[in-house]
C-alpha cells in the first residue's frame, strides 16, 4: 500500500491518487483494524514524497516554473534532504502510529 502511494505519486496528482485507490484501500484498511487518521496521515506523506522525487515530480516542476533561472538539477538536488527527511517520518508514522493519532486523540476527546 506504501509503495503503490509512493510509486502513483511520482505520476499522478493527489486528487486523482485518492480518488482511484481509497475506494479499494479504506474499506481493507478498516477491516484490518488500522486507525483511520493513521492511514490518511500515510497516504498524504507518500504522495507527498512521490510528488517530489523523479521520474517525473510534479512539484519540482512548478518549482522551475516559478525559478526559471534554476537548472532541473538543481531542484532535484536541493530536494533530496527533504526527501530523507520525510522517509525518517514516514518510518516513525509507520513504527509508532500513535504520533499521527495523538492531537486529533486530545483534540476530540
Amino acid at each position: 500500500m506504501v509503495l503503490l502511494m509512493f510509486f502513483l505519486g511520482m505520476i499522478m496528482v493527489p486528487v486523482g491518487i485518492y480518488a482511484l485507490t481509497l475506494p479499494i484501500l479504506y474499506p481493507i484498511i478498516i477491516r484490518l483494524g488500522y486507525d483511520p487518521i493513521w492511514f490518511g496521515v500515510i497516504c498524504l506523506k507518500m504522495t507527498e514524497i512521490g510528488a517530489v522525487t523523479p521520474p517525473v515530480g510534479l512539484n519540482v516542476f512548478a518549482m522551475k516554473g516559478v525559478a526559471k533561472d534554476v537548472p532541473l538539477e538543481d531542484i532535484f538536488a536541493g530536494v533530496w534532504p527533504f526527501v530523507v527527511c520525510d522517509l525518517i517520518v514516514l518510518a516513525m508514522l509507520i513504527l509508532f502510529p500513535k504520533i499521527a493519532t495523538w492531537l486529533p486523540t486530545l483534540l476530540l476527546g
